[in-house]
């Protein structure tokens, strides 16, 4: 693959507006515009965050450029997030694309979300030492809409082997914060408790489910059960047992996590394990993940924490191995909020 080709990578799949340039697998600037009007309401309003990206993308897209000490006309292809994601959001992103690719004439590149979330193991940053996964390798990939581990034997070749049939790690971690009272998003501030509390106190049930898919309705339920009981009794059971509730339930999460990784990595009999996705940045689960990695002899992978939550940078290095194999895309292109399959190389 030709390390001098210039990638635009465009993301707006949710309520984060980002854009980056990366030079084959360097990364030249990564910027990102986050919308702290859903703070308030405790969860993204899909109309508020399609209206901030139309605000934010033209100097969202601008400063990228700058920063990388680029001009448009040295972009080989733009690269933008097809889905899945926020339908409004991502119309965005997919028509600021199209708008560029046509008045430059540069080729446009759709990229699934989840593969970038796992392909940003392979960006290089400037002047750094970057150890990247051999193939074939697994990945966990967690997040506040998907929990899955994906066996991925290129760049371009993935295969979910395993799924959550119900509700996904994230989505547990802040839905279960919420019931707490504490502040949206859930998951970072029951990471941040859970390190002053006893992870051993409270036990939540671990759902049964077969293969190496996940569940977490039943943790939910549980836990939600759990806390009306003990409040019934004592008002201020939350409060005075906040650590200790935060710190079991997130050990709870992540050995359902682990479990299913390892029993993944002895069928697969592989030891190159990476972690992607919002909640790949939980302390609780990279100390986990790093000690399990130890014990089994694995080779681990943790992504930098800046890489975990939504931008444009993994966007961009998924495009880049997409145009580097000729799979672009033409103007016919629609977002999809859903998509299936769209880890397979197509």
């Amino acid at each position: 693959m030709a390390s001098d080709i210039t990638i635009l990578g465009i993301e707006s799949s949710c309520d984060d507006t980002s854009a980056a340039v990366l030079r084959g697998t360097e990364m030249l600037s990564n910027v990102i515009a986050s919308q702290a009007v859903h703070v308030q309401y405790g969860g993204v309003i899909p109309e508020l965050a399609s209206r901030a990206h139309q605000q934010n993308i033209v100097p969202v897209v601008d400063t990228a450029l700058k920063n990388a000490g680029t001009e448009i006309s040295d972009i080989d292809a733009i690269a933008f997030t097809r889905g899945p994601g926020l339908l409004g959001s991502l119309l965005v992103g997919v028509s600021f694309a199209k708008g560029l690719a046509v008045a430059n004439n540069i080729p446009l590149v759709e990229v699934n979300h989840l593969q970038g979330h796992i392909l940003s193991h392979f960006i290089d940053l400037p002047g750094q030492e970057t150890p990247h996964p051999a193939f074939p390798f697994l990945c966990l990939l967690v997040s506040g809409g998907h929990t899955q581990i994906v066996l991925v034997s290129a760049p371009l070749h993935m295969e979910i082997v395993g799924t959550t049939i119900d509700d996904a790690a994230g989505e547990a971690f802040d839905k279960c914060a919420k019931v707490m009272g504490l502040p949206y998003p859930g998951g970072p501030v029951i990471d941040k408790l859970a390190a002053q509390g006893d992870p051993s106190r409270f036990r939540f049930a671990k759902p049964s489910v077969e293969g190496f898919d996940y569940s977490f309705s039943g943790l939910k339920t549980s836990f939600l059960y759990f806390l009306r009981d003990r409040v019934k009794e004592d008002p201020d059971f939350i409060e005075n047992n906040k650590a200790d509730l935060c710190a079991s339930l997130q050990k709870t999460i992540i050995d359902i996590l682990l479990n299913k990784l390892v029993k993944a990595a002895k069928e697969y009999r592989i030891r190159d394990i990476a972690i992607a996705g919002g909640v790949s940045a939980n302390s609780g689960l990279r100390n986990a993940i790093t000690a399990e990695g130890e014990k089994r002899h694995w080779h681990t992978f943790l992504p930098p924490l800046k890489f975990t939550t939504d931008n444009a940078a993994m966007i961009a290095v998924a495009g880049y191995f997409r145009y580097s194999e000729g799979l672009l895309s033409d103007l016919s292109v629609t977002p999809e909020a859903r998509i299936e399959n769209i880890l397979a190389k197509e």
